[in-house]
């Protein structure tokens, strides 16, 4: 096997195993469908597990959920929303290149609004001096992900996986920044306990 192909091995089963340590998000359906069309089986693979992983946290949920009309509501939006993404794409979109370019900006825009998404917690890790808002083992997972997938969007030269995870680095670095920034550091509004 030459270089470029042991390279290229390692760099899709790195997306592989730090994407499947970070499903955070609903969107493996829209990226399955992304890597079905262009034939990619990284992205057929990693999408299709994730998608069975969420299912599985979806009915687990379900099972113990105490109040589950309001959930199922919510779960049946969120499929007919898919459903009609689908439709949309495969029906409406003849054109396999055409449909290509809109289904990779959906995942784009859907995938940077996931990675910016932990920053809203940014004003109050602030005021508070506390970085406890964020999790640190995501932090790190997500900024695994987002490299790894970087560098195989980059290594594919498509800029619809390289672009949208290239936030997912910056936010990484701005959340480990604050941690060291903010690390030892009890909250402002918390009080210690006397005995």
């Amino acid at each position: 096997m030459e270089a470029g192909g042991v390279a290229d091995s390692l760099l899709s089963g790195a997306c592989v195993l730090f994407t499947l340590g970070m499903f955070s998000s609903g969107l493996n359906l829209s990226w399955l469908s992304y890597g079905a069309l262009k034939g990619d089986g990284t992205l057929i693979i990693v999408n299709s597990v994730g998608a069975m992983l969420q299912t599985l946290y979806i009915l687990v949920y379900l099972h113990y959920c105490p109040r589950k009309r309001g959930v199922l509501l919510q779960t049946a939006a969120l499929l007919g929303v898919l459903l009609l993404g689908f439709g949309y794409f495969w029906l409406l979109v003849p054109d396999l290149e055409a449909r290509l370019q809109w289904l990779g900006l959906f995942c784009s825009v859907f995938t940077i609004s996931m990675y910016l998404s932990p920053l809203a917690d940014l004003a109050k890790v602030i005021q508070t001096k506390s970085a406890q808002h964020f999790s640190f083992s995501l932090t790190i997972a997500t900024l695994l992900a987002s490299a790894s997938w970087t560098l195989y969007g980059f290594r594919l030269k498509d800029p619809y996986i390289t672009v949208p995870n290239f936030p997912g680095i910056v936010t990484s670095f701005i959340r480990l920044w604050l941690f060291w920034k903010y690390s030892q550091k009890p909250a402002r509004n918390s009080q210690l306990l006397q005995t």
